[in-house]
């Protein structure tokens, strides 16, 4: 076992990871920029039958029924391939709030075509300026300026698109006419699901970070290893290795993060959103730095459209703003270390 991970996990996380390879490649990726919703409904099919899609749902609504723990390894591999599908919307953020909002018949409507690839979700929060694939969900879970939750169709929405530094990304703002009929949580209650909701959603970036700095490494190792200065490969030289070095660094200080605050969501841990925050905010340090590093490796050759490197770079920094930025989740660490009565000192875990 790898970080107490069990074969049938690391064994899921193989087969997304092939399957990635296979169907989700900077030829493909780059080809959905060009469409006009920027997603491939026949990848997210391929993906909902390998189980993706209704990952977090329950099974007795056509989900898997699995929870962080498992999730965690298969968000890493959709950052590894730097797939733009709606993941974190629809399986990380959308199914599982769905289920736990207490309304059978709406669960019962949407999780099976949700978990089947054949309906899409958004959920807003108000750590994201903007809301991320709200042009291709089918619903929409958002709350309005008084902290109540709405579940509301697409076509009673207003979307506004807004501009996004990575081609793959799809952001808008949302306006709609809250009501009774829309109204699905209310008060504390209301509260309570979007804290979930977060807490979720900067888990499945920041696990999604992880991934694409490791690519990110992967792809700057092996031009080092290949590009040549003074007869030598790049990677030989000293400063080479300890830029790349500190980057490996870097991430393998923020994976174990992630892995912890899987686990704490999935098993409710009191700690939960300190854990959550401290994740997102090491993996998007990891990644930012994972990009500059790779960017220096590769010099000027970096900087061109036709380079594969900006995939990712892209990636990191999109990822590092969705569900808080780092300056955001470092402010929840900073309010939970300096609270009252914080457990600091020797024998603290956090």
């Amino acid at each position: 076992m790898r970080f107490g991970f069990s074969e049938d996990q690391l064994l899921l996380q193989k087969t997304v990871r092939d399957f990635l390879r296979a169907e989700c490649t900077p030829e493909r990726v780059r080809a959905l920029w060009k469409t006009e919703t920027g997603r491939s409904p026949e990848l997210w099919k391929q993906l909902a039958d390998v189980g993706l899609a209704g990952l977090l749902a329950p099974e007795q609504q056509g989900g898997m029924g699995l929870d962080e723990t498992d999730a965690v390894l298969l968000f890493e591999e959709c950052g590894r391939a730097a797939l733009a599908e709606p993941v974190v919307a629809t399986a990380a953020v959308g199914a599982p709030l769905l289920a736990e909002l207490g309304d059978p018949a709406l669960a019962a409507r949407w999780l099976p075509r949700v978990a089947a690839g054949e309906a899409l979700l958004a959920a807003g929060h108000p750590a994201n300026a903007f809301l991320a694939d709200a042009h291709v969900a089918d619903l929409l879970l958002l709350p309005d300026a008084a902290g109540d939750l709405h579940a509301v169709p697409r076509a009673e929405v207003r979307l506004t698109a807004q501009p996004a530094n990575d081609p793959s990304q799809r952001l808008f703002s949302a306006s709609f006419g809250a009501s009774a009929a829309t109204r699905v949580a209310t008060g504390e209650r209301a509260q309570t699901l979007l804290a979930a909701a977060l807490e979720r959603g900067a888990l499945a970036c920041a696990a999604q970070l992880v991934g694409v700095a490791d690519r990110l490494l992967e792809l700057a190792v092996a031009y080092a290893s290949q590009r040549k200065q003074f007869g030598r490969p790049i990677g030989s030289f000293q400063a080479v290795k300890h830029l790349l070095a500190n980057a490996k660094v870097r991430l393998e200080y923020a994976r174990p993060l992630v892995y912890r605050a899987a686990w704490s969501v999935a098993q409710g841990d009191p700690r939960r959103a300190l854990h959550v925050a401290m994740a997102k905010s090491e993996a998007g340090e990891a990644a930012g730095l994972a990009a500059r590093s790779a960017l220096q490796v590769h010099g000027a050759i970096g900087y061109t459209w036709e380079q594969d490197l900006h995939l990712w770079m892209r990636r990191a920094w999109s990822l590092d703003l969705a569900f808080g930025s780092r300056a955001f989740h470092r402010a929840r660490i900073g309010e939970s270390v300096l609270a009252a009565g914080a457990a600091l000192g020797p024998g603290t875990t956090f």
